[in-house]
């Protein structure tokens, strides 16, 4: 289009554009057919593209928007080519995941696998580092999985989907409280300190407390706090 034909006040052209206005009826006729080859082929997609998507479902997702949009806007594009598009995004990722079921390694290549984000209380620093998370995003996890005391952690995983999955100790274990210190009611409802034990602020390694002048022999930090108990589960 010249510039000269882009004209402020040509509402035909804003509205409907440079086809004529019977092609306003093929578009919906194009997105209704679109729409429910859509509807078909994510019901054989399987029921895991309606939760938490994997990397390779994430990546079928966004190629279907790519796909379905020209097929119904567009006056030179077939359906067919796009139906053919949809046809070969659901073959790739069917085909991928019966890879992936055949073959250990190829799921791990495919998906990913899972990663241990804190072991027995203490945060695997280098794996958060890996995966791009902040301290805040590990506390929110673990606070959304009502766990709101590091040293209560046994195991955090971060799934290969994205998911974090939490393990708690069965029994209160002093450690770093993931409660916001600006809310101090939460704190003193939930959080017991205990005055014999310190915990890095950092990595979450506990230590009694003269060992406060130390840096942590985990992390190599030197931030300290009391440790605290989860008061409710004593």
């Amino acid at each position: 289009m010249k510039k000269e034909d882009i004209q402020f006040d040509d509402w035909q052209r804003l509205l409907i554009g440079n086809a004529p206005a019977e092609f306003l009826i093929e578009v919906f006729i194009r997105t209704v057919l679109i729409y429910l080859a859509l509807l078909i082929v994510m019901r054989f997609l399987g029921k895991r593209m309606n939760g938490q998507l994997t990397n390779l479902e994430l990546a079928v997702m966004l190629t279907m928007g790519a796909i379905i949009s020209p097929a119904m806007q567009l006056p030179d594009r077939g359906l067919l080519s796009g139906g053919l598009a949809l046809l070969c995004a659901l073959t790739f990722l069917r085909g991928t995941n019966l890879l992936g079921f055949k073959s250990h390694k190829a799921e791990e290549l495919i998906q990913g696998t899972a990663t241990v984000l804190v072991k027995d209380g203490i945060i695997q620093l280098d794996k958060m580092a890996e995966n791009r998370l902040s301290h805040q995003q590990v506390y929110a996890a673990l606070r959304s999985g009502n766990v709101y005391n590091l040293g209560m952690v046994k195991r955090l995983y971060l799934e290969a989907y994205g998911m974090f999955s939490i393990y708690p100790f069965d029994r209160p274990r002093p450690g770093l409280s993931v409660l916001p210190p600006s809310d101090q009611e939460m704190y003193t409802m939930k959080q017991q300190a205990v005055e014999s034990i310190i915990v890095c602020c950092n990595c979450g390694f506990t230590t009694e407390a003269q060992a406060a002048v130390e840096p942590c022999s985990v992390c190599h930090a030197h931030m300290w706090v009391k440790a605290t108990i989860d008061v409710e589960n004593e």
